[in-house]
């Protein structure tokens, strides 16, 4: 009869991602994952698999929680989407991760050697286009963004722009550069108010 597991797998998941971030999956050997959740080797095989089975999990979640990060923005009035554009567009700027995302991080480093991981990140993306055009569709609704253009286009700039702050965020770009970036993407395809009753 196997004995009952005695960590808290989501606190040990946690401490993968945080060591995977930090030193990318090359980086990271089992002795590092060993220190950094506490278990022993043993432990981690038994409860995870090998390495690149616990990077598959811990890359998953990730992915699954920004999927429904992005999901979250599309909830709320029609009239405020645009505003919930510029304020996901300025989270990097208010809160810069050093460590940066693990999305981006995972896709760069595994995705043209990995089939798993380039199908989780594609699929990811994939879904933060949705999200992404859902917004634009709900601002063009409301008179915020012209209702001619292209919300998948403009959805996916969305998304390269808020990938791109991200990393220039972990690069240590000057706030007030990457607010002015994020404004101007904003500005470039809002409608002014001057011009919504033309």
């Amino acid at each position: 009869m196997a004995r009952p597991r005695k960590f808290d797998e989501q606190t040990v998941i946690e401490a993968a991602r945080r060591q995977f971030n930090e030193t990318g999956y090359h980086g990271t050997s089992v002795d590092d994952l060993s220190r950094a959740t506490g278990l022993s080797k043993g432990s981690l095989y038994g409860a995870f698999g090998d390495k690149e089975a616990l990077f598959q999990r811990v890359f998953d979640e990730y992915c699954t929680a920004a999927e429904e990060g992005a999901a979250a923005l599309v909830q709320g009035p029609e009239n405020e989407a645009l505003d919930r554009i510029r304020a996901w567009l300025a989270a990097p700027v208010a809160g810069p991760n050093r460590r940066g995302c693990l999305l981006a991080r995972g896709t760069a480093e595994l995705a043209w050697e990995n089939d798993a991981i380039a199908a989780r990140s594609h699929a990811a993306f994939e879904s933060l286009f949705a999200s992404c055009r859902q917004l634009v569709e709900q601002a063009q609704a409301a008179g915020h963004i012209d209702a001619d253009a292209d919300a998948a286009v403009l959805g996916g700039l969305i998304v390269a722009t808020h990938r791109g702050l991200e990393a220039l965020a972990k690069a240590g770009v000057d706030p007030a550069t990457l607010q002015r970036i994020a404004t101007t993407a904003v500005d470039s395809f809002a409608r002014h108010p001057t011009s919504r009753s033309g």
